[in-house]
């Protein structure tokens, strides 16, 4: 874990921190020095890192190295791009949302941390660009210009301990190599923009590529998982249905970025779904994304009459919660039945006001941990997901093992994870799959909507050559069916009205076959 905690983001911060634009307010004469102030404050070491930190986007305007224009800024972080105008009084305007912003640094941290919420700095004189080459190479030249003597270890001081970020054509390079992920399409539209069908339609088509039917690939022989510090740069050689164990967000130092909470009707219905083949099978997750923070007062007083004051408050992580399972009824290869189930999930999500807010699937016969291409799927649609809007949008996936003998008792195991970008400084590094911890909120009743999809799917995979034999023995003394049972008695709500519907479910299950 000292190894993966060296490895995660944040646990290398970069250094631009303190060498940064002087913060607003500071004496102007010190924060913009005229260049003949140069050579004197090259005498030392401390001058000349003051100075560097003077040098703002208004000083580069101001000697003509820069020039105010719209669209010549970008940022490239994790296949994302982002694009903003340079304003005549050194501000930049992202062009996404027209927020202002004062520093390079300002708008990186923004908008890196809505790709990748665990980041704390943007390192934005080395992250932005202008027209295509790093601000701090500007920086450089400022100084080469103003101040001649400058040690060349002090010129590229303010690169130090940054991440490397990869040019635009560099990065398309590393695409078709496999070692990045695909940038977002430059026109790609907000998500406010587009509706809740097309939203789900851009990772319905990537799931329908990737896990999009049952019958995938069976489990027969068991998978040994490995650690993710094990794992190093990614290799081509490497079996991506390799196993990764999970990260706990506090074996980092991190916190999880947003809380979570889950229907049970949720895990009935992707437990029941997984039951029913031994092949893989894929679903989606409706939900809320609630982005109202909350927060809580902390502190009080303490012995004595104190002066009345406003006590601290703390700010609360924002809650996803996923309401409702939309399983998908589709074969792989199928594209014609797989494009029909996933505009009937998108019609479905619209109507009952719900976004989609993640994924599930299935290793029938081995844990509940994600393989390498489960890693790299999931790390593709929390960037789908995001879009390229103004504030983070989770990605949740759920990954259930039903007949995994290595269970507890008859149960599934459903395992919810999130996939950290890796360290900016290393692109070609795997994502770091992480723990999600979960609320699980137990449901009063049945809806007719989870009955009903639960008919739906004994009748689709009824007569299928890799529907389970429910009469046969899982275990010693337990059918398939027994064990189906006991996995779904602990998701089930308390009322029983609707027990009958499920014998007449499980009765059909043990014609089905």
């Amino acid at each position: 874990m000292a190894a993966l905690a060296a490895a995660s983001p944040g646990a290398d911060e970069c250094l631009e921190e303190d060498e940064d634009e002087l913060e607003p307010g500071l004496d102007e004469a010190e924060a913009e020095p005229e260049p003949e102030s140069g050579a004197k404050a090259a005498g030392g070491s401390r001058g000349a890192v003051l100075t560097r930190r003077g040098i703002t986007l208004r000083v580069l305007l101001r000697d003509g190295l820069l020039e105010p224009a719209r669209g010549v800024l970008s940022i490239y972080y994790l296949g994302k791009k982002f694009v903003g105008d340079l304003g005549a009084d050194g501000t930049i305007t992202w062009q996404e949302t027209g927020q202002v912003f004062n520093s390079p640094s300002a708008w990186a941290t923004h908008c890196k941390r809505l790709v990748n919420p665990a980041k704390k700095s943007g390192c934005g004189w080395a992250s932005v660009r202008y027209k295509g080459q790093k601000l701090d190479q500007y920086k450089a030249a400022w100084l080469r210009k103003h101040q001649p003597n400058t040690p060349a270890a002090e010129e590229s001081l303010a690169s130090e301990g940054e991440e490397d970020e990869l040019p635009e054509e560099e990065e398309e390079e590393a695409v078709r190599e496999g070692r990045a992920p695909a940038p977002e399409p430059a026109a790609a539209k907000r998500p406010e923009e587009r509706s809740k069908k097309q939203q789900c339609r851009s990772l319905a088509e990537q799931a329908g590529m990737d896990h999009g039917a049952p019958g995938k690939r069976p489990e027969n022989k068991p998978r040994v998982p490995v650690r993710y510090c094990t794992l190093g740069t990614r290799d081509t050689a490497r079996n991506p249905q390799t196993l990764v164990e999970v990260t706990p967000f506090a074996a980092i130092n991190k916190f999880q970025p947003f809380n979570v909470a889950i229907s049970s009707n949720v895990l009935l219905l992707l437990d029941f779904h997984s039951h029913l083949t031994r092949s893989e099978v894929v679903g989606y997750l409706g939900g809320r994304w609630d982005t109202n923070t909350q927060r809580r007062r902390q502190g009080g007083r303490v012995g004595g009459p104190q002066p009345r004051a406003e006590p601290p408050t703390l700010r609360l992580p924002a809650v996803l919660t996923v309401l409702r399972a939309f399983p998908c009824r589709s074969r792989l290869g199928d594209a014609e039945a797989a494009g029909a189930v996933e505009e009937e999930i998108c019609q479905s999500l619209f109507l009952r006001g719900l976004s989609l807010v993640g994924w599930y699937h299935s290793h029938p016969f081995g844990p509940a941990l994600p393989s390498l291409h489960d890693i790299d799927a999931q790390m593709d649609y929390q960037l789908k997901l995001q879009g390229s809007g103004n504030g983070f949008q989770p990605c949740l996936a759920l990954i259930c093992g039903p007949y995994y003998h290595g269970n507890p008792g008859v149960e599934s195991k459903i395992a919810p994870f999130w996939v950290m970008p890796p360290p900016e400084q290393r692109p070609n590094d795997y994502g770091i799959p992480m723990e999600v911890e979960v609320a699980y909120i137990q449901d009063g009743f049945l809806t007719n909507d989870v009955l009903q999809e639960m008919t739906l799917l004994v009748e689709f995979y009824k007569g299928a050559p890799d529907l389970v034999k429910f009469q046969e023995l899982w275990s010693q003394d337990q059918t398939y069916l027994d064990k189906l049972k006991g996995s779904l008695a602990s998701r089930t709500p308390k009322d029983q009205s609707f027990a009958h519907v499920l014998e007449q479910i499980y009765s059909l299950l043990k014609l089905s076959g």
